[in-house]
C-alpha cells in the first residue's frame, strides 16, 4: 500500500509540474533605452526564460553612451551561448556599438536608434517630423532630458495601464545629454543579420524615422500598431520577434 501511495504521490507531482522546455543554445540580452529601466522587460524575460532561453538584463546608467555600452560588453560576458542583442529606443544606439563584440550573433532594434557612424540621438532627431507625426514631449533639466510627466503616460506608453504609466513618468531616469550628444563610432548592423520591429503609433520616435533606419540597416523588418513601450503594450509579439532572430531555433 505504501508503494502504491508513494507511486501516485510521484504521478501527481510530474502532471502538476510545468514543463519545462529545453535550454537553447543562444542567450537573449535586453538592454532598455532611457527615462526607464530593466524592469519593463519583465514580461518578454518570462515569456523568453520559459521557452528555455537565458536571458539577462542590463542595467545601464544613461548617462553617458560609453558607459552604457561598457555594462552591455560585461554583460554580455558574462553570457553562456552566443548572443542575441536585443535594444529599445535608446538602447539601439547601445547595441550598435556593442554589438560589434564577436560573441553577438545577431541584433533585434525594437523602436529603437540604429545610428550609421558619426551619428548621435541628437543628430538623427533633426529629421523634420511629417504631418501627422509626433516626437517626445522632452524638457531639459541641467545636464539631462526627461519626457514631460503630464504626458509620458499618453506619449511613451500608451495602451499600458494607466496606473503603471503615472509610476513610470513620476520614476524617470535622466537621461544624460552626453548620452544624447556622442556619436556612434563602430556599426554593427554593417556586419550581423538585424530584426527591427517599428511602432506604428510611436509619439517618441516619428515611425517615418524609424523606417529610414530600419531601411538603411538591411533588417528583417515588422511594423506594429503599439505605442513606443512595445514590450509593455505587447510583450507576447515583442518575445516572438525575438526569437524569429534566432536562427538555431528548431520551432
Amino acid at each position: 500500500m505504501k508503494t502504491l501511495i508513494s507511486t501516485l504521490a510521484a504521478m501527481t507531482i510530474a502532471t502538476a509540474a510545468p514543463a519545462i522546455a529545453a535550454e537553447r543554445t543562444v542567450s537573449i540580452v535586453l538592454v532598455h533605452g532611457a527615462f526607464v529601466d530593466g524592469s519593463g522587460w519583465k514580461d518578454t524575460y518570462d515569456i523568453l526564460s520559459k521557452a528555455g532561453y537565458e536571458v539577462l538584463v542590463v542595467q545601464q546608467p544613461t548617462i553617458s553612451l560609453r558607459d552604457d555600452v561598457a555594462e552591455t560588453e560585461r554583460v554580455i560576458a558574462k553570457a553562456r551561448h552566443p548572443v542575441i542583442l536585443v535594444g529599445h529606443s535608446y538602447g539601439g544606439m547601445v547595441i550598435t556599438e556593442a554589438g560589434d563584440n564577436p560573441k553577438v550573433r545577431s541584433l533585434v532594434y525594437l523602436a529603437a536608434y540604429a545610428p550609421d557612424a558619426g551619428e548621435s540621438v541628437s543628430t538623427l532627431s533633426e529629421a523634420p517630423v511629417p504631418p501627422g507625426e509626433h516626437k517626445g514631449p522632452l524638457v531639459i533639466e541641467g545636464n539631462y532630458l526627461f519626457v514631460e510627466r503630464d504626458k509620458f503616460p499618453t506619449s511613451f506608453a500608451a495602451g499600458v495601464d494607466p496606473a503603471t504609466t503615472r509610476f513610470m513618468a513620476a520614476a524617470q531616469l535622466p537621461f544624460g545629454l552626453q548620452a544624447v550628444q556622442t556619436k556612434v563610432e563602430r556599426v554593427a548592423w554593417k556586419t550581423k543579420p538585424t530584426y527591427y520591429m517599428v511602432t506604428m503609433e510611436d509619439h517618441i520616435i516619428p515611425p517615418s524615422l524609424l523606417r529610414t533606419m530600419a531601411k538603411r540597416s538591411g533588417a528583417k523588418v515588422t511594423e506594429i500598431k503599439s505605442s513606443h513601450a512595445v514590450m509593455l503594450s505587447h510583450p507576447r509579439e515583442v518575445a516572438a520577434f525575438i526569437r524569429s532572430a534566432d536562427t538555431s531555433a528548431a520551432d
